[in-house]
């Protein structure tokens, strides 16, 4: 972010300088080339003063002789135009272009002065042609005629801009440095709130962002960040506290009322008392372990952020306890897993998704065979298959639901909850958890949750 936004000032500073010295740059070029018109004008009315002596007295050698050791002295011809347009007089008489003196050489013998010459700039090699009436008005006899080459002009000029080119790299250095810092400050509150919604995406609403720096913009920004992060927390926190402390303030009544309801049994002498009794004991028998469940449920919701997990430690410390559970309910639990395989899982929650796999796999599957496996990869699949009855395709969507309870599952222990609080965990690891096929077994398709966690480096 902060290469981007200097991407954007560095420019705009060489603009802003470029904005400044180019016109300084041109001013340069034509204040010189002013400057070279001045000092050859100043020499060509010399020049017409002393040609029109030498016309009117026909005596031209002096003339010629003047304007030949100005043409060695500083290598410039000049020449004496008579009002038809013949060269008289001066030097370099066969070097000089007729057709370059055509375009000034008319308005001077018509008695005035040329318009002064356009800018001369470092690439034109165009010589800068001067001339001067001799005479005035009616009484104009001729012109004199300078060209000058414009080499040495052209190099002054560029000379002159190699030093404001430099000088122009102090403002410019200056604009730079203090982009620098400019950027840092106005990207301070814009990084913390980046890293804070990062955070608060894992799952940590204790994160808070810096309000002291920054534009006043973006500090109120900061400031209804943090406020809207205190009111998710609390919110959350009281929803959780609720669904806790109700579970546990109907746990005794629960518990009350169902002793109550067993201790009718010896008063009730007919078939249907005796049927209703049993149901009102398998109902509350139900509401305690929902109860149950609530509860869990709000643990496994508290859990907040990643952590960087080995697969294989979290298995074998869970392993006995599901051969042990599978041993109980005649089913056999294999695992394999290989060592060494990290992932990024819910913080402390990866075995907790585990067992709940496993316990719906040994309760729900009605098969003989459970296998934890490990598939490594980026994402790493950790698969809890079993040999089961399955799923049927159109269901499986809806398992992920809370409180969703297929029709063959309607009596049996649990509250339809785990796998979906499950699937909201693994989501907010930036995993997925995927219902399909299992251990095929007997004509059986079985049963599979795959769960796709990031391959922690």
């Amino acid at each position: 972010m902060l290469r981007r936004l200097l991407g954007i000032l560095i420019p705009v500073a060489f603009v802003l300088v470029a904005a400044v010295f180019v016109p300084m740059g041109a001013m340069v070029a034509q204040q010189r080339t002013q400057e070279m018109y001045v000092d050859r004008l100043g020499d060509a009315g010399r020049f017409a003063s002393l040609a029109r002596t030498a016309l009117e007295t026909d005596r031209q050698d002096a003339l010629d002789q003047e304007m030949g050791r100005y043409e060695d002295l500083y290598d410039i011809p000049a020449v004496v135009v008579a009002p038809d347009g013949d060269v008289v007089a001066g030097s370099g008489r066969g070097d000089v272009d007729g057709a370059l003196l055509a375009t000034d050489v008319t308005t001077a013998l018509a008695g005035e002065r040329p318009a002064p010459p356009s800018t001369v700039w470092p690439w034109s090699d165009a010589p800068l042609v001067i001339a001067d009436p001799i005479g005035r008005d009616s009484e104009v006899v001729g012109a004199v005629v300078l060209i000058a080459p414009t080499q040495d002009l052209g190099r002054d000029v560029l000379r002159a801009w190699g030093w404001l080119a430099l000088a122009s790299l102090i403002p410019l250095a200056l604009l730079v440095f203090a982009g620098l810092p400019l950027s840092r400050w106005v990207l301070h509150p814009i990084r913390g709130l980046d890293a804070a919604t990062e955070a608060v995406a894992s799952g940590d609403l204790d994160v808070r962002v810096d309000a002291e720096r920054g534009p006043p913009e973006l500090r109120r920004l900061t400031n209804s960040f943090n406020t809207m992060v205190d009111v998710v927390r609390t919110a959350l926190e009281r929803q959780r506290a609720f669904v806790s402390e109700a579970s546990h303030q109907l746990r005794n009544p629960l518990a009350s009322l169902r002793l109550a309801v067993e201790n009718l049994a010896p008063y009730l002498s007919t078939r249907e008392s005796r049927d209703a009794h049993a149901v009102a004991v398998e109902e509350a028998t139900a509401m305690h372990r929902m109860l149950n469940s609530l509860l869990a449920a709000t643990r496994l919701e508290s859990l907040t952020g990643t952590e960087t997990v080995e697969v294989a430690e979290v298995v074998a410390t869970r392993a006995d306890r599901w051969r042990a559970l599978g041993e109980a309910r005649g089913v056999d639990v294999s695992t394999t897993v290989p060592t060494g395989v990290s992932v990024v899982a819910p913080a402390g929650g990866l075995g907790s998704i585990l067992d709940e796999l496993v316990s719906n796999a040994l309760r729900l599957s009605g098969g003989d065979r459970v296998e934890v496996r490990v598939e490594v990869g980026d994402p790493v699949h950790i698969r809890v298959l079993d040999n089961g009855t399955g799923l049927a395709p159109e269901h499986r969507q809806a398992a992920l639901e809370r409180f969703w309870r297929s029709a063959h599952h309607q009596n049996t222990e649990g509250s339809g909850m785990g796998l979906a609080i499950a699937a909201d965990l693994v989501r907010g690891a930036n995993g997925q958890i995927t219902l399909g096929e299992g251990l095929a077994d007997d004509g059986r398709p079985g049963f599979g949750v795959s769960i796709e966690l990031p391959l922690a480096t």
